[in-house]
């Protein structure tokens, strides 16, 4: 107990009462009660009230069966010949499909069978005539045999026997990432239409909305789970109807579902296959009247090349559903939004790393307010809180505005406002406590070699420096922040990743007479010819970056077995290197107090430059001229472009390179392509497009097994930019690269 009490006083009270409350707020963030889910959803209606979605012209409208059809065509329901008349004018005016946000269970009481059941006075003959006379509901499903329909059924939380006796009638489906059927909400039972309207609907869609607990709608679903198989919305069936049928896709990752793909367009949703509808203020303009469409004034291009939903905004039947934006919206009209968020590709998401994100946005803020709290003046840390709060609203309000994705800062900003004034209640008030400084001492890397030339000559301990021709390598790993996220949870995993990275790396720089100047992250920074002499520098450098790609891919290979072994997901590691050769200064450079042996120069710069721009031409390495005149004897080299890059006027001549000891890669010939490659860029500064593309796709197949295939994409890309826009007069083929 003693113990810990010291441990109190070391680390302060105020301290430990943040930590408790952030781990109890991150608790609560998983545990996630109705109150906290609530606060959430009301701050994602309030951005949607301060910009709701904007008003596009699309192709949707809405026939309405409102008040004023009621009184000219009579109460609900309407016999089925009357449905079978709307269908018609509607096909006969060009609509493009018509989706019924009503299900026709039952068979029409209005039908002559039933009329004649009705009245046991007839006589038979009469009777006999009145039977034989085509029911109303196979007029309907005849009408809709004849047009592009879709019928509704509603998703029912238990199974109905009369609705099991058939299958279900699904779309054709495609799944990207696996079998995602388990991630949709089940139901077990679904109410269905009369089996004749359900055998002439060309498609089939739930028409089920299920609002969130506080009675707003927010989410639709694509599609549900009923009774083993998928069936898609209304509006999602309307929209594959519409666009000629194809399949519909669903894309999913080890979360759950991120999206489906409809008639080419890709639609985000959550993680339980679920549409975050943008909503757009109630407009009257989407309308027609049922009642005009069937006496015929309704105007014809509200009806022609339009996809048309049939519901009801009349009060007495009830379709009445509550939005972020309005609280009685017609349940028709809000089919008719995510209609038109789908089209308009306005589609609001919210990731499934949102939570993991929020969550991590709570504990970096809190763990800073915990950090600097006790730290500094009340006003200071009045300031920056109030800095950090306005970044994270921003932040949320930019993914919203101008991403239409859904970000909670409200649980970020309610922990650390919490943990701001409990630390405050216990710390604030008391004396400044001088703050204890930690130093760490960074060990330095450098090669054997320097080891034993300073044990020499150790006058070289001292600041200052030499000129050199020097060859310079700099390396990055690619991707390495994605392959970090898996150790958000295990920095004690990523830093023996970082070791086991960096390790054979090293290695290969050292084994290959390099010094490492630094490590910087997952990047590395190593240089030749100093402290000792080397003839062969840009060689040396260029076969240790080629046993570096060696060793990386040995690596990814190990890791790969683990993945598979540990049942988790792989991500390789994919390096790229720059390395140039020219005039530096290396020596010791800093201060009295501490120095590095490192080297400064314009060719440093530029080898980092050349690492940077790996990715852009999609080649492990590459090189600058200086080096690839030392070293054109040892390597087979490929002209990659003349660049101008950041920072600096004259413009670069760079290569990738292969190993000539083995010139032949995977069947292709190296040297062909350099000539090849060679000839493609003198025929683009030539600006001979036509001439340029013809010799791109001759060289596909060969660039493939030398891993060029992005170097051809890129050329491809700018000539059809040019094909559009030609380059000024006086252009010199050189490219000017905008990012380091």
């Amino acid at each position: 107990m003693s113990r810990l009490i010291r441990l109190l006083q070391m680390f302060g009270a105020g301290r430990a009462i943040g930590l408790v409350l952030l781990v109890l707020f991150v608790s609560l963030r998983i545990w996630d009660p109705l109150p906290l889910e609530v606060l959430r959803l009301k701050t994602f209606d309030f951005y949607q009230v301060i910009q709701p979605r904007v008003d596009k012209p699309v192709p949707v409208t809405i026939i309405d069966i409102d008040e004023e059809s009621l009184n000219a065509v009579g109460q609900w329901p309407w016999a089925r010949t009357k449905m079978a008349e709307l269908v018609n004018r509607v096909s006969a005016l060009g609509g493009v499909v018509i989706g019924f946000d009503i299900i026709f269970a039952e068979p029409d009481r209005l039908s002559p069978g039933a009329l004649a059941d009705h009245y046991p006075s007839l006589d038979p003959v009469t009777r006999r005539r009145i039977a034989e006379l085509p029911s109303n509901d196979l007029i309907f499903a005849h009408a809709l045999r004849r047009f592009r329909a879709v019928a509704g059924l509603t998703a029912y939380n238990r199974a109905l026997e009369h609705s099991e006796q058939t299958p279900l009638p699904s779309p054709p489906l495609g799944a990207v990432g696996g079998d995602s059927l388990h991630f949709f909400p089940a139901y077990p039972g679904a109410v269905r239409n009369l089996a004749e309207i359900e055998e002439a609907a060309l498609g089939h869609g739930i028409i089920t909305i299920k609002p969130e607990p506080d009675g707003i709608v927010r989410r639709a679903p694509a599609m549900l789970n009923v009774r083993g198989t998928l069936m898609p919305s209304l509006t999602v069936e309307m929209l594959r109807i519409a666009t000629g049928g194809r399949a519909l896709i669903v894309k999913r990752n080890e979360i759950g579902v991120t999206s489906i793909i409809v008639g080419g367009l890709e639609v985000p949703t959550d993680e339980h296959g679920q549409f975050w509808i943008h909503f757009s203020p109630h407009n009257r303009a989407r309308y027609v009247s049922a009642k005009d469409v069937l006496d015929g004034t309704v105007d014809p291009a509200m009806v022609a090349n339009r996809l048309l939903l049939v519901g009801t905004s009349a009060v007495g039947l009830q379709d009445i559903k509550s939005t972020p934006i309005d609280p009685i919206m017609p349940g028709v009209e809000v089919h008719a939004q995510i209609l038109e968020t789908m089209l308009t590709q306005s589609a609001l998401s919210r990731p499934g790393k949102a939570v993991g994100a929020e969550v991590l946005m709570a504990i970096v803020v809190g763990l800073l307010v915990i950090g600097i709290l006790p730290a500094f003046r009340a006003w200071v840390v009045l300031v920056f809180g109030c800095c950090i709060a306005f970044a994270m609203i921003w932040q949320s309000w930019f993914f919203y505005s101008e991403k239409h994705i859904l970000i909670d800062v409200a649980y970020p900003l309610a922990s650390s406002f919490a943990i701001y004034w409990a630390m405050i209640f216990f710390n604030y008030f008391r004396e400044e406590v001088e703050r204890r400084k930690i130093r760490s001492a960074f060990g330095q890397y450098i090669s054997p070699s320097l080891v034993e030339e300073l044990a020499r000559n150790p006058e070289k301990l001292v600041l200052g420096g030499e000129t050199k021709k020097m060859t310079i390598l700099f390396s990055d790993v690619r991707g390495f922040t994605a392959i970090s996220e898996q150790y958000k949870e295990d920095p004690q995993g990523l830093t023996l990743l970082m070791n086991r990275l960096l390790t054979p790396l090293s290695h290969a720089i050292i084994e290959n007479d390099g010094t490492i100047d630094k490590y910087m992250g997952d990047a590395v920074m190593a240089f030749w010819n100093a402290p000792v002499d080397d003839a062969q520098h840009a060689t040396d450098a260029c076969v240790a970056a080629v046993s570096m790609l060696e060793k990386l891919e040995a690596l990814n290979e190990e890791r790969k077995i683990e993945a598979e072994e540990e049942g988790r997901e792989f991500l390789p590691l994919n390096a790229g290197v720059g390395i140039n050769t020219g005039d530096c200064v290396v020596g010791n450079m800093g201060s009295d107090m501490r120095f590095d042996y490192s080297v400064l120069g314009d060719a440093v710069n530029l080898a980092s430059r050349l690492e940077g721009q790996s990715k852009s031409y999609g080649v492990p390495v590459i090189v600058g001229s200086a080096t690839a005149d030392l070293v054109k004897a040892r390597f087979a080299l490929v002209e990659l472009d003349l660049i101008r890059v950041k920072g600096k006027q004259e413009p670069e001549c760079i290569y990738t390179l292969f190993d000539r000891e083995s010139a032949r890669v995977n069947g292709a010939d190296v040297d062909e392509m350099s000539k090849s490659v060679e000839e493609l860029i003198a025929l683009y500064r030539a600006r001979n497009w036509s001439s340029a593309t013809k010799l791109i796709k001759s060289l596909r197949d060969a660039a493939g097994h030398l891993g060029l295939d992005e170097l051809l994409d890129l050329y491809a890309g700018r000539i059809a930019a040019f094909k559009k826009k030609p380059p000024p007069k006086g252009w010199d083929g050189v490219f000017v690269a905008e990012t380091k």
